[in-house]
């Protein structure tokens, strides 16, 4: 074996030009699968947190089928006391009690129906990006007071502004008439038209007392650390729930199952380019392959007239482009890494993108997520279509005629 690996590494430098051509475009390859893969996590990571950041949260606590029919009745009990005792447990304050009705919104001019939700203004903040998002007047500041902030298209819609009054009809929870009337302090713009449009939020307070709740609301909101801490504050709030109340515990995934699908139809087109790239890197390693066998035929006829079988010759072969395949990797993972966290400390801005991500409420520079996947995944694909692409070259000796490889000039 120590005879066959000097023979390949020889023959792998006998025209170094065009190896390290075929390992440069490897390289190549490599570093920009390793920046690609890991920016494109970094950017499935920023979209999974701000399309939780604006009202899902992480995990949710919910009464059982309240996700698929929303009905009032469906309620946490005492939801202000169970959101502390969740913050307590979890020795954290990203956590946040809502109700959630809809309600016919009237201005004097129009009304519109939308989703009304009582939140508590002093934890609010920390499970969510809307309060940040005030274009015009302020946030909620009491828990109890008669006021609302509604999304911009929702003030355009009404034809209101701050400091105008609406007024709210519903149904409370035993499916009593509820109304009010609150007064506008603030009006967000999210860049959702959706929830700009069908959106307004009040205290969790003045939601309980217009829709008689009794203490009860409908969502408790918990954000943590990041996606890995899903499981572990899954576990702990279901352990602290009552063994007899008729509550869920619900993971970001389960309630917005369609950001993961978006999420796997993206990795889907994605991969279809990388696999483009490491075709065209495979034919090239086959280019320089074949020419590689090609020209020695003369030799491999005497060797084999010799007697030296042809499936040694094959192995020959695969282990020249398995060492080449090696340097090319090596190379790639260390210089694509190299690239890649120099981007993951200083981060990725494109011209224009710094209003774009204002208005979304998003950094104004995008990371690389550098992990062992992204790091190995790319270059380890391209190795193992390295070899693939020899196999050719090195079954093509299987056929060759020891006679007529010897009369090749």
């Amino acid at each position: 074996m120590n005879i066959v690996f000097r023979l390949a590494w020889r023959n792998l430098w006998r025209h170094p030009r065009r190896t390290w051509l075929t390992t440069g475009a490897m390289v190549f390859s490599n570093i920009l699968l390793v920046f690609m893969i890991s920016l494109q996590f970094g950017m499935y990571g920023l979209m999974i947190d701000n399309a939780l950041q604006i009202f899902t949260g992480h995990v949710q606590v919910q009464a059982v089928g309240y996700k698929d029919e929303q009905k009032m009745r469906q309620v946490v009990p005492d939801i202000a006391s169970l959101a502390n005792a969740i913050r307590e447990k979890l020795h954290s304050e990203t956590v946040a009690a809502r109700g959630r009705a809809f309600v016919l919104a009237s201005s004097e001019d129009r009304s519109f129906g939308i989703a009304v939700y009582g939140v508590q203004p002093e934890f609010e903040a920390q499970v969510s990006n809307i309060p940040g998002l005030i274009s015009t007047g302020r946030y909620l500041d009491s828990n109890s007071a008669a006021e609302i902030v509604v999304g911009s298209v929702l003030a355009r819609n009404l034809r209101v502004q701050v400091g105008d009054e609406l007024t709210l009809l519903g149904s409370g929870v035993d499916g009593s008439f509820a109304a009010g009337v609150v007064e506008i302090v603030g009006i967000f713009a999210s860049g959702v038209n959706d929830i700009d449009r069908n959106i307004a939020e009040i205290p969790l307070g003045l939601f309980q007392d217009t829709f008689f709740m009794e203490g009860s609301g409908h969502e408790i909101v918990i954000v943590g650390d990041g996606l890995a801490s899903v499981p572990r504050i899954q576990s702990e709030v279901q352990s602290l729930l009552p063994g007899d109340a008729d509550l869920v515990v619900l993971n970001w995934d389960q309630l917005q199952p369609g950001l993961k699908q978006a999420i796997q139809a993206d990795m889907s087109s994605s991969f279809f380019m990388y696999f483009v790239l490491v075709i065209l890197v495979s034919f090239s390693v086959l280019n320089t392959q074949l020419m590689s066998v090609l020209e020695r035929t003369r030799e491999f006829g005497i060797v084999m007239a010799l007697g030296l079988k042809p499936s040694r010759l094959g192995r020959l072969v695969l282990l020249e482009t398995a060492l080449m395949g090696l340097i090319g990797t090596v190379l790639g993972v260390i210089a694509g890494g190299i690239v890649t966290s120099w981007f993951t400390t200083n981060g990725l801005a494109f011209p224009g993108m710094d209003e774009m991500a204002a208005r979304f409420n998003l950094p104004a520079r995008m990371y690389p997520d550098v992990n062992i996947f992204s790091l190995f995944a790319g270059p380890s694909v391209v190795f193992l279509f390295t070899i693939l692409a020899a196999l050719y070259p090195a079954l093509r000796l299987r056929w060759q005629n020891p006679v007529a490889a010897m009369r090749v000039a």
